[in-house]
């Protein structure tokens, strides 16, 4: 098994962290590390999720959303064709800190065959990606909200 993870204090509520998380449809306009996601974020749909962290090839993946617990996690594995190989398990948390602060938390979790080969470059990728995305994602959450 691998874990890479990435938090950081996003001075903004949970419930506005949990919407930009889970408006999929916005992702391409602010997320530099999940570029694409087709599908919804309730327990058991199946996603398609387009991954590329910057300077890495990007990944299509179609995992199944394992979690969805409004405001506070949302988790998807995907797994490779081949049983036993490789699965990746991404976890989105938020904890709340107080009413208008949380620390928000991206792990990705590999397990299976593959996952204890040694696969720094992608390692590296995917932790760029994370810190990334979560500082693209505190940016978009400690804005002003929009009247239009």
């Amino acid at each position: 098994m691998k874990e890479l993870d990435n938090e950081i204090e996003i001075n903004a509520s949970a419930e506005r962290v949990w919407h930009l998380l889970t408006d999929f449809a916005h992702f391409p306009s602010w997320n530099p590390f999940i570029h694409r996601v087709d599908g919804q974020p309730t327990t058991g749909s199946q996603l398609e999720v387009t991954t590329q962290p910057s300077g890495a090839q990007r990944i299509i993946s179609r995992p199944t959303v394992l979690k969805a617990e409004l405001n506070r996690e949302l988790r998807w594995l995907g797994r490779s064709l081949i049983p036993g190989m490789l699965s990746a398990e991404h976890v989105f948390m938020i904890e709340e800190l107080d009413a208008n602060r949380v620390r928000f938390t991206q792990r990705e979790i590999f397990t299976g065959l593959l996952s204890a080969l040694p696969a720094s470059r992608r390692n590296a990728a995917i932790r760029r990606g994370l810190r990334e995305m979560n500082h693209a994602l505190k940016l978009r959450a400690e804005q002003p909200l929009s009247m239009d």
